[in-house]
């Protein structure tokens, strides 16, 4: 059986030391508390799943102004969806 109660010091460790995977472990685990600091923090430190994360969040809160900031801090995703939203018809009616 696997132990899936590592510490979140030594995931950060490992995270220091490049491994990709464990970026990805600690987004989740920063989203799944709710803890948008810790998933700001690693977007900036290049974490392509905290971006995903962010994203999701800032479009199922219509977040326009963290659409920006995300794709600013190089999550190319954020900024497409923020174009999709912005030209998306305003309550369903179109020109």
């Amino acid at each position: 059986m696997t132990n899936t109660n590592i510490d979140r010091e030594t995931l950060r460790e490992l995270a220091d030391e490049g491994n990709e995977t464990v970026w990805d472990r600690l987004a989740d685990l920063a989203d799944a508390a709710g803890d948008l600091a810790e998933l700001s923090e690693l977007l900036d430190e290049g974490s392509v799943r905290a971006g995903f994360l962010l994203t999701r969040r800032a479009v199922a809160n219509g977040d326009l102004r963290e659409l920006q900031r995300i794709s600013d801090a190089g999550y190319d995703e954020a900024g497409d969806e923020l174009e999709r939203l912005l030209k998306a018809p305003a309550d369903g009616q179109r020109d």
